[in-house]
């Protein structure tokens, strides 16, 4: 399986601190935002990457992370989006690299406690078709909420961008498993009325195929894409840092 990082876009929610980098560049804790996905997709056991940037600070990712070689990798791939064409648009741009293969796309600001090996390698004894990975949240209104059928919840029926009042309190988190049609179906996309390609109209597509499956994401996640949430990041990763020293602490004594 090939993986795709998504770190395009202008960083406008961040400003003024994206105005002199991209956002994915910004620090969480002790590391920049981008080192999570990539330690997610590696920890995974994909290590064929692309991240996808943008703006006037593309150039700072190849100084930071050159060939991936701190993350155990040979080699990193990276293409350009211009402009805020949106999720789906900036997918669409890494169809030469993915050829034909399954891919596990990732937004470059999410931050994950633990590690989706186990979603990954469901994913890859399918057949085809998409997964995505939801996780119950306090304020679904920000975010993509899956609309569960009336037989014990356990197929998605839509999914709707940040509704007022939200179906469910899931939130369909920044983490995607598609087989090789997804690039035909963004093909078929119309901009939104924010004019972009939405990744919410890639997935009802796959749900009105009837063949979108779903896990949830053990241990905690956030997106860090405005000054809240980005706050937010820090502070769990700083706790969980932590715990984990007092932990390893712990355990010497014992």
């Amino acid at each position: 399986m090939k993986g795709v990082i998504l770190a395009g876009g202008l960083g406008t929610r961040l400003f003024p601190l994206t105005k002199v980098t991209n956002k994915h560049l910004l620090p969480v804790y002790n590391e920049p935002m981008i080192y999570y996905p990539i330690r997610c997709l590696v920890n995974a056991g994909i290590t064929d990457i692309m991240i996808v940037t943008g703006g006037n600070n593309a150039g700072d990712f190849l100084r930071l992370l050159g060939n991936g070689k701190e993350f155990g990798l040979k080699h990193l791939n990276y293409t350009y989006q211009e402009g805020e064409g949106g999720i789906a648009q900036a997918l669409g741009l890494t169809e030469h690299f993915v050829e034909g293969k399954k891919v596990c796309v990732v937004l470059g600001d999410n931050i994950i406690e633990k590690n989706i090996i186990a979603p990954v390698r469901a994913f890859e004894k399918k057949s085809g078709g998409a997964m995505i990975i939801l996780k119950k949240v306090p304020d679904p209104t920000r975010f993509g909420v899956p609309v569960f059928d009336s037989k014990g919840g356990k197929g998605i029926v839509r999914i709707e961008e940040k509704p007022r009042t939200p179906r469910s309190g899931y939130a369909v988190t920044g983490i995607y498993m598609y087989d090789n049609t997804v690039f035909g179906i963004v093909r078929t996309l119309k901009p939104s009325k924010r004019g972009e390609l939405e990744i919410t109209d890639v997935n009802n597509a796959y749900i009105k195929r009837g063949t979108l499956k779903w896990r949830t994401l053990s241990g905690w996640w956030t997106d860090a894409g405005t000054f809240s949430s980005l706050l937010n990041a820090n502070l769990m990763v700083a706790r969980t840092g932590a715990n984990k020293v007092r932990n390893k602490v712990r355990n010497k004594a014992g």
